[in-house]
This record gives structure tokens, sequence and C-alpha cells, in this order.
């Protein structure tokens, strides 16, 4: 069968790629930057790239008019708080126009349950997707879930970082609100086995586990699994944007992302009740045995996919090839060198650099950098990274993201995400037997230079200390 899948650079699609792949579909994958997407990690003939912006109807003509079915998991939740619905809607209606050109007997939409009256901006949004693609000349599948359980879910990391940092909370009231998680184990089940599944053509069905929690019984069973205890005590006096900046400050997710799911975490997401998990012979699994999963994977270092891979900054949204080429012209440089011991261990240490490593100097002066950026609305350094060992172009690295990478050049390149005054870019690479360590600031008019002329005692001891403990085997 031949295959559409969107969404593959997001949390969800990278883990039905593989499910496809391996039960023998041909899939092409829309991406909008192909410098997003390793595609050889695969190493599949089955496998095919394009690049499509869903934004930009002409770019749609590079999807094949032979597909049978396509998957549809584009979501902006993470984008500007302002206009994610309009960005949403605008891409289904590209999508439907196109898609209803091909010979695709199926489209299969991943929503939210939206079985309440009063819907958040984020669920009415997901409807309104929803109504569009029904206007289509294929059947729409429609699954809708409510929260994931998966390692490097949004749902899972936020959850892990309120209980794992904090002992007591005190939160806000819809913590008592009442929700159906659902593994994603299941999820990918699901989507895997509608695949032109005759009954589920032309059907809209509700997915979640056996149990019906509160974010505040997730939260302690959570802290029960792990082996911690944890007190709860909620409060009826914290606004919606007093509870998005406890969520942004205490974990790794945005602000955009935190006010999205603190209105869409006071509306109830209960299953209706259908029967596609018998139809399927699916077995849910419960939340308790959701969250071991989920750390199994963490401690056998297999996280597959992460929330933040797909959420970044305006600028990559023009494509990592535009961020390739450091400019040279109006930019301030901070250059060091040092000859390396032993290469291999140095290519480990760059391949390792970030997230619980650190950054080889005056870590805590990058956790202050961190929590500066966390102040001004930025996405600080709680994002790690997903493998303490092995990066991919396209990946975060706390407030960074791996713009380039390549073992044999013996080269890597960050683009900064963080708030700053202008544009900056962090590059390591082995010249023969030395390692050149370069930051190069393209700054934002006086601001700019100003901030990197405050900096530069900084840079000396930082970036000095750094260069030597990448480069010396000790």
């Amino acid at each position: 069968m031949k295959i559409l899948l969107t969404g593959v650079t997001g949390y969800i699609g990278k883990r039905l790629l593989p499910v496809l792949l391996d039960n023998g579909h041909e899939v092409i994958c829309c991406v909008r930057d192909r410098k997003r997407f390793d595609a050889t990690e695969f190493d599949s003939e089955l496998l095919k790239v394009i690049e499509v912006d869903f934004l930009s109807s002409e770019s749609l003509s590079a999807i094949p008019d032979d597909i049978n079915a396509s998957y549809y998991l584009i979501h902006s939740m993470s984008a500007s708080t302002g206009d994610f619905e309009s960005l949403e809607l605008k891409c289904a209606v590209n999508f439907k126009n196109r898609i209803s050109e091909t010979k695709a007997e199926q489209v299969i939409y991943l929503s939210g349950i939206v079985n309440e009256k009063h819907l958040s901006a984020h669920l009415q949004s997901r409807k309104s997707v929803e109504d569009e693609l029904k206007k289509g000349s294929y059947q729409l599948t429609t699954l809708k879930a409510g929260i994931i359980v998966g390692s490097g879910s949004a749902s899972f990391e936020i959850i892990r970082d309120l209980v794992e940092k904090l002992p007591v909370m005190i939160t806000p009231e819809w913590l008592n609100t009442k929700s159906q998680p659902i593994s994603i184990r299941n999820v990918i089940q699901f989507l895997h086995a509608v695949l032109l599944f005759p009954p589920s053509l032309g059907n809209s069905y509700d997915i979640g586990g056996p149990q019906i929690l509160t974010y505040k019984e997730m939260l302690l069973i959570f802290a029960e699994t792990r082996g911690m205890k944890r007190y709860i005590y909620t409060l009826p006096v914290m606004t919606p944007r007093l509870s998005s900046y406890w969520l942004y400050f205490v974990t790794s997710t945005s602000y955009k992302l935190a006010v999205n799911l603190v209105h869409s975490m006071k509306v109830e997401v209960i299953c209706s009740q259908n029967n596609l998990r018998e139809l399927l012979n699916i077995e849910l699994l419960t939340y308790q045995d959701s969250v071991r999963m989920a750390f199994d994977k963490i401690e056998q270092k297999e996280v597959l996919s992460s929330w933040t891979d797909a959420l970044s900054g305006d600028k990559l949204h023009k494509g990592m090839n535009k961020l390739l080429n450091v400019p040279t012209y109006g930019c301030l440089t901070d250059i060091r060198k040092h000859k390396v011991d032993d290469l291999d261990n140095t290519l480990n240490k760059i391949w390792s650099i970030g997230g619980s490593n650190g950054w080889y100097s005056y870590n805590f002066l990058w956790e202050i950098r961190g929590f500066i950026d966390k102040i001004f609305g930025g996405v600080g350094l709680r994002r790690g990274r997903k493998n303490q060992k092995i990066i991919k172009a396209g990946e975060t690295l706390d407030f960074w993201r791996v713009v380039y990478i390549s073992r044999p050049e013996k080269r890597m390149l960050l683009y900064a995400e963080m708030k700053l005054p202008g544009e900056a870019w962090l590059e390591f690479k082995i010249e023969e037997d030395t390692l050149v360590q370069i930051a190069t600031f393209r700054p934002k008019g006086i601001a700019g230079r100003l901030y990197w002329y405050s900096l530069l005692p900084m840079h000396h001891f930082i970036f000095g200390k750094m260069v030597k403990k990448i480069a010396l085997n000790t």
C-alpha cells in the first residue's frame, strides 16, 4: 500500500513511520525541511521524502497522485497563542484540496476529544479541522485522544517535571479536571489498525485508556509508580495566566504551549462509548503500565521521538538551509582552538554535549542563562536532549537546535533558540589535529552589541575552558 504521512517530524509521526515500514507499506513522508528529518536511520527502500509546506498550496503538487491513503498529523499547538487556529485551518484546506485530486481512499486524522459544550481554542481548532477534512472526496477516519502517555510526549514530560521537582505542589483548581489518558503504544496501534479498515471508513472514534483520572490523580499515581511521596493542594484563585506561568517556569514547556495546555486542561476529555477497541482487538494499557513502559524506554535510551523535536522558533520555519551558512558580515565572533589529544574521545565529547552531561565548563552559568531565558519567554535549558550519546540534525540541544552534524566531516553546528537581541551560532569542528570552536553572533542594533560586549568576560572563562575540556583526554 502507498501511504502519505504528514507530521513525520512530530511526536506521533516518528512513532508511526517505523510501524508502517515494518508492515511493508511504501511511505511518502511530507516534510517542510529535509534537513530536519534523517531518513537514513530507517534504512528502507520503501521510504521516500518530499518537501511540502501545507501553508503553501503550490508546494503540494509534490504529493503523488497514486497514494492509497494518508495520515493527517499536523498540529500547531506550540505556535503563537493568537494565530494557530487560522494556521491549522489553512493547512487543512490545502491538504483536503490536494488529496481530493489523488486516488486516496482514506484520510486518518488524529484529533482531540471534543465532547464538552465549551471547548478551549485548541480543541475548537481541532474540531474545525475535522469538519474541513470531512469535505474531501475520500473517506475520513478520525481518532480522538486526550492525554497521551509515553516517553518524550509533552504530557508525560510535564508531569515528570512536576513530580520530580516539587515534593509539595500548590496547584490550580483545574487539576481536578477529569481525563482519560492513553498509552502512546495504544495510539499507534489504533492508527495503524484503522488503515483502510472498512468499518472505520467515514467514522469518528474517541480513544482512551481504561481509567478516568483527574490530573491530580495522574500526578500522584506517577509519583507512586516512581517510588516518591508527593503532596498536592489546589487553590481556586490561580488565574489561567498564573497557571500558565506556573507550568512554564516549573516544566520544560514553552510559554505558548503552556497557555494552550492550561485552557485545554480546564475541559474534561472523556471518551464517548464505541466498539473500535473490540473490532480491532487492542488491549488497553493502564496509566501505571504506560508510565512504567515509558521509563523502560528512557532507561534503555530508546526514546524514538520527543515533543521538543517539533517545537522551534520562527527562524526555523523558513528551513534549516537558511541557517547552514554562518554569516560573517556584521558579525561578532569568539574563536578558540586547541590541539586534540584523542580524536575519537573529542568527537564523543562533542556528540554528548548538553543535556545531563552539561557544557564542560561553568555549568552553573549555563543554568543561569537558561533561567534568564525562561524569564523572558524563551525555551531555557530544560528541553535537554533525547539521547546523551546520539544526536541528529533537527533535534533540540538545550536552548540550541542542531542544524548540521557529520561525524565523517568532524563538524557540528548549533543555532540558538534562546531569546536574543540578534542571532547566534555555535560550531565545533576538527581540522587535522586541532579543535576549532567558533561562537558567532549577528547583533540586532545597539542592544545586540551591548549584549555581546557585556558577556565578553564570561566568554573568556566559559569558551576558554570548554575548548580545553573537549580537546583534552581528561
